[in-house]
């Protein structure tokens, strides 16, 4: 029988994980005092977008549309292992990765914050997967499945404000 909670709570742990992975540089921030961490204040969608742009492996960086587009992707295994590592006990991961998408108007110069979207990844044997793009803290967020090494192809298609682009990448997972 399927948990009716189930999205709730892959979202709580998505959250939570994100959580964890903004805690080392927060340490690291405290010590320096608030100049230490540029991009880390709360004050803004442009100084969040920044902050979270710098996690996980940069995979494309271009055009999508209209917009300048840059994509990250983040090993959930591994930021998990950290948070056991440290003592934090987190269950219930369904994806390996997490793919954190910026938009930015290249005029403006200004994150794109409220849209909506999707990715699909091709898997090396050809296998599709979709997944739904959700406006996250200055970014399009989604997990993805990438469960073994080989060449992953990405199809991202993200729509706002009337405008829409897309893009299609490559990653080798190892």
């Amino acid at each position: 029988m399927r948990n009716p909670n189930a999205g709730m709570e892959r979202l709580a742990v998505c959250l939570l994980a994100f959580a964890l992975l903004a805690l080392p540089g927060l340490a690291a921030a405290a010590e320096k005092g608030h100049g230490g961490m540029p991009g880390m204040k709360m004050e803004g969608a442009k100084e969040v977008h920044g902050g979270m742009m710098k996690m996980g492996d940069k995979v494309f960086s271009g055009k999508v549309g209209p917009w300048q587009g840059e994509a990250r992707l983040m090993d959930m295994k591994a930021h998990i292992e950290k948070a056991k590592a440290s003592g934090i006990k987190m269950e219930g991961m369904m994806k390996s990765h997490h793919m954190a998408f910026g938009l930015t108007d290249p005029k403006s110069k200004k994150p794109i914050t409220e849209g909506k979207g999707s990715i699909t990844v091709v898997a090396p044997d050809k296998k599709e997967e979709k997944s739904t793009f959700m406006a996250m803290e200055g970014h399009f967020g989604a997990d993805v499945n990438l469960p073994r090494p080989g060449k992953y192809t990405f199809k991202v298609s993200i729509e706002s404000a009337g405008k829409k682009g897309s893009a299609t990448f490559s990653y080798a997972v190892k």
